[in-house]
């Protein structure tokens, strides 16, 4: 039997919003994101490394980007602050195990918008969530460059 087809970023997002709106507040929206964080394995001493750190943000953020054997990119990350650590949780949720083109196919600002973090977040922990956006687009197009 053949294993079910991965869902896009674009669904990934849908279903993500309407877990959001079931939330209601964003006391509650916040508790889910740390919630998110908790849940993510933790990266090695190793992994946690300059090459894979995401500059830009006030916490430290770490994300480690392998190409699968289809093409798709597989993505791990971690951070020392527990709300970031969640924001980083939400982000792999949407892009790991897509394609380059699926990727950079997202409309990020949209995306948050859609969850409205845009509004919801303070200006250091948005452009740290940018940040790790543009690390992963950057990832994709590179991936893209070497014929993935």
């Amino acid at each position: 039997m053949a294993a079910a087809p991965i869902p896009s970023p674009h669904e990934i997002l849908e279903d993500l919003a309407a877990e959001f709106d079931l939330l209601g507040d964003w006391e509650e929206r916040y508790r889910h994101i740390i919630d998110l964080g908790r849940s993510l394995p933790p990266l090695s001493d190793a992994e946690q490394c300059d090459a894979n750190k995401v500059r830009g943000c006030s916490s430290q953020v770490w994300i480690v980007t392998q190409i699968a054997p289809d093409g798709t990119l597989i993505l791990r990350g971690d951070s020392d602050a527990h709300i970031v650590r969640g924001l980083v949780a939400l982000v792999l949720q949407l892009y790991s195990g897509q394609t380059p083109k699926a990727i950079l196919a997202l409309d990020a600002h949209e995306a948050f918008a859609r969850l409205g973090l845009s509004t919801a977040l303070s200006s250091q922990r948005a452009n740290g969530l940018k940040s790790m956006v543009e690390r992963i687009r950057r990832d994709a197009q590179t991936a893209m460059a070497a014929g993935h």
